[in-house]
C-alpha cells in the first residue's frame, strides 16, 4: 500500500499522485478535471477507489486557515477532517500551492530549470518562487537547520505599485474607483487581457496577445512591453523585500510563455531599478521552472519533513 497521497488543487483541475517516503510512485500521477465533481472529497474517492493511505498533503490555490483551505477561483472548501474521512489518512497537511512548489526546489531534476537572466546565487540565501497563471502569488524557501521552511503568502492580492504615467493611468482604471487594486488584476493571464483591453478597447485572450506579439503586431507589442515592465517592478519589489539572494524562480503557464521574451522587453531593467540596491538585484539569477506538476514533489518533501524522514 502506498503510504501517502499528494494533491495539487487548482481552479480547473487537480493533480494527484501516490508516494512513499522514498519518492513518488511511478505511474500513479493523474490529472482530474474539477468540473463534474462537487468537491475534493469526490475527486479523492474516484482516485483512491477505496484504497486507504496513511497521510495526505495537498497544495491548494488559495489561502489556508487552520485546518481548512478555500480555493480562490472555485467554490470549494477543503476541510482536513473531511479529507481524512475520504482517504482514511491519520494525518492531513494543507498548504498553499505556491508553498508546495517552493518546497520542491531541492527535488526537481536539473532539466526542470531553464535560465532566464544570469546572476550569482547565494546557495544559502532565500529563494523566491513567483507563480504566473490564472492568478499570481509567491512563496519564499528558506534553509533552516537542514530543512526547508516556506511560509505562506498571498502576494497577488497586495496592491499595484506607483509606476510611470502610462501605467499609472491603466492601474487607475483597474476596477474603476475601487480602493484596492491587487497586482494579479494585471499580472496574470486574465490580467494581461485586461491590460490590453484598457489600452486598446480590444478583447483578446493572453495566448492571442502573445501570438500577435510574436508576429510583430504593434499594439500587442506595446501591451507586452508595459506588462513586462510592471512585472519586473513588482518582482523586484518582492525579491528585495525577502532578499531573495538565492534566486528568483518563475512558474506557471504564463511564465513559460513569457520567459523567452523577458530579456528583450525591459524586464531586467525594471527588476534591477532599486537605486543603491541595483547591484544586489542584478546578482539574483532568474530561472524558469518548466515542471507544471512541481507541487507534487513539494508535497512529498513536506510530508518527509513532517514525519522526520
Amino acid at each position: 500500500m502506498a503510504e501517502w497521497l499528494l494533491a495539487d488543487l487548482g481552479a480547473t483541475h487537480t493533480r494527484l499522485a501516490l508516494a512513499t517516503p522514498c519518492g513518488l510512485c511511478a505511474g500513479s500521477a493523474r490529472r482530474v478535471e474539477n468540473a463534474g465533481h462537487d468537491g475534493f472529497g469526490a475527486v479523492l474517492a474516484g482516485y483512491l477507489d477505496g484504497r486507504p493511505v496513511a497521510a495526505v498533503c495537498a497544495g491548494v490555490a488559495g489561502p489556508v486557515r487552520g485546518d481548512a483551505a478555500r480555493l480562490t477561483n472555485l467554490a470549494w472548501v477543503i476541510d482536513a477532517a473531511e479529507v481524512a474521512r475520504a482517504s482514511g489518512a491519520a494525518r492531513v497537511h494543507l498548504m498553499n500551492d505556491l508553498q508546495a512548489q517552493a518546497m520542491a526546489l531541492d527535488d526537481l531534476p536539473a532539466a526542470a530549470f531553464v535560465p532566464v537572466l544570469p546572476g550569482v546565487a547565494d546557495p544559502d540565501g532565500p529563494r523566491m518562487v513567483m507563480g504566473l497563471g490564472t492568478g499570481s502569488n509567491i512563496a519564499v524557501a528558506h534553509r533552516v537547520a537542514g530543512r526547508l521552511f516556506v511560509p505562506p503568502a498571498e502576494a497577488g492580492h497586495s496592491s499595484l505599485p506607483h509606476m510611470d504615467e502610462d501605467l499609472n493611468r491603466l492601474i487607475a482604471a483597474v476596477a474603476g474607483s475601487a480602493a484596492h487594486k491587487p497586482y494579479e488584476a494585471l499580472l496574470s493571464g486574465p490580467g494581461l487581457s485586461r491590460l490590453h483591453r484598457l489600452r486598446t478597447g480590444a478583447e483578446r485572450c493572453a495566448p492571442d496577445i502573445l501570438a500577435a506579439f510574436e508576429a510583430g503586431e504593434a499594439e500587442e507589442s506595446r501591451t507586452l512591453s508595459l506588462f513586462t515592465r510592471l512585472l519586473g517592478t513588482v518582482t523586484g519589489n518582492l525579491a528585495l523585500t525577502h532578499m531573495a539572494t538565492g534566486g528568483i524562480y518563475l512558474i506557471g503557464g504564463l511564465a513559460r510563455a513569457l520567459a523567452p521574451h523577458l530579456a528583450g522587453l525591459g524586464f531586467a531593467a525594471a527588476l534591477a531599478a532599486k537605486g543603491p540596491y541595483s547591484a544586489i538585484m542584478k546578482a539574483m539569477p532568474v530561472t524558469l521552472i518548466t515542471d507544471d506538476a512541481a507541487a507534487l514533489p513539494g508535497c512529498w518533501r513536506a510530508l518527509r519533513q513532517e514525519f522526520g524522514e
